[in-house]
């Protein structure tokens, strides 16, 4: 090579070997490396942390023995401003030839034998060559657990806040939900995994959740239960309020249902009525029970119970006003037969039927039964469309 040819060969190795020390210094610093080194790692984990730390030693003997020749071929330069044919060989020999030796340790395993090699020789490029799928092989290890691991510690982040957040509603309430240890206890096994052995906790190259979601669900279905009975404790007195208006409002349907019945019972003969509702006593035995959990402090069962009795409390309310409609339409269904004899008296009138011997007695039988306490509904119904269809004939008969 000539003098020229070497300074500019030079300018470009320390310029990649700047850009190599660079990128392997990146990953040194990297998150997830010193994340690495710094854990006490068991497991999985731990195995791949002592093959990440092996290739990084052979990357940095790999670079050392590049950066010894190198440094070579640079004072062998900068001793000669100008070169003749004796050092231009030998700078040629170090820039482009077999020049770098590398020890056993630094040969990949598939290349040695049983007798050696007990050295290997390669070019500085070769070096390089040697150094970027090495180098490429152990970043994707290192972003890999970084990744998983990033993901677990976040997850388990969560999952413990919520965890805290439980055990300070355990607090406040002044009870332990039995549950809970049981559950801290899975969760701290499942954190020591994912502190000091992330990568077991992986599939696919990717973060596995699935326990530490579980547990999840677990402690925000516990932590609903007592932000419920805290909400409970704080709320009781005004709940308790509302509770005993809507019974007394069960109690009121369940009064004007009573009433309905007797009058029913004074005016329709032989009414087929359905059992009248009388639950309004035992809600409120149910309320004053709330007192006694209220007093023992027992807020989950507290919480439970209160919104139980509430829509019990609903469903008896309906069921009394709709006890109520069934009863009063009975006389609701009299009022309806009344109007309709009316009016079709009122038709006969028109058609000129008023003096009609005939329709004045079916009129009278169906008035007498509509107008007479206790009143046959089943009987009425039929007088009034006997009457019915008489009109109707004697109107047929007319328009012919």
């Amino acid at each position: 090579m000539s003098r020229e040819e070497i300074d500019r060969r030079l300018e470009r190795l320390k310029g990649e070997r700047e850009q190599i020390t660079r990128v392997l210094l990146e990953l040194e610093a990297h998150q997830g490396y010193q994340l690495l080194k710094g854990a006490r790692l068991t497991g999985v984990t731990e195995r791949r942390w002592i093959d990440i730390n092996g290739r990084m030693a052979t990357l940095w003997k790999l670079f050392d023995a590049h950066g010894k020749v190198l440094g070579e071929a640079e004072e062998l330069r900068a001793r000669h401003t100008k070169p003749g044919q004796v050092q231009l060989a030998e700078l040629t020999r170090l820039l482009t030839g077999t020049s770098v030796e590398l020890v056993s340790g630094e040969i990949p395993l598939e290349e040695r034998t049983l007798l050696g090699p007990t050295g290997e020789w390669l070019t500085l490029e070769g070096v390089v060559q040697r150094m970027t799928p090495l180098y490429e092989e152990t970043a994707g290890m290192v972003a890999s657990a970084d990744e998983i691991w990033s993901a677990l510690l976040t997850r388990l982040g969560e999952v413990e806040e919520t965890a805290r957040a439980v055990e300070a509603l355990h607090g406040s309430l002044a009870i332990r939900e039995p549950d809970f240890d049981r559950i801290a206890g899975l969760l701290a096994a499942v954190g020591e995994t994912a502190r000091s052995d992330p990568l077991s906790l992986s599939s696919g190259g990717r973060a596995d959740t699935s326990r530490i979601d579980e547990i999840g669900r677990d402690l925000a279905a516990l932590r609903g239960r007592l932000e419920d009975a805290v909400r409970i404790r704080d709320e009781h007195d005004e709940r308790a309020r509302a509770i005993a208006n809507a019974i007394e409002l069960v109690e009121t349907a369940e009064h004007e249902a009573a009433q309905a019945r007797e009058t029913v019972l004074a005016k329709i003969a032989s009414p087929a009525l359905p059992d009248l509702p009388a639950v309004s006593a035992s809600l409120r035995d149910r309320l004053a029970a709330l007192e006694g959990l209220r007093g023992d402090g027992r807020w989950l069962e507290l919480a439970t119970r209160a919104a139980e009795l509430e829509r019990t409390v609903a469903t008896a309310l309906d069921q009394a006003r709709e006890t109520t409609g069934l009863v009063t339409g009975l006389l609701d269904r009299r009022e309806e037969l009344r109007g309709r004899l009316d009016a079709y008296k009122a038709k006969a009138g028109r058609l000129g039927l008023a003096e009609d011997t005939a329709l004045t007695e079916l009129h009278q039988r169906a008035h007498d039964l509509l107008w007479t306490s206790p009143c046959d509904l089943r009987g009425a119904t039929v007088a009034l469309a006997d009457y019915q269809r008489a009109i109707a004939s004697r109107a047929e008969g007319t328009s012919r």
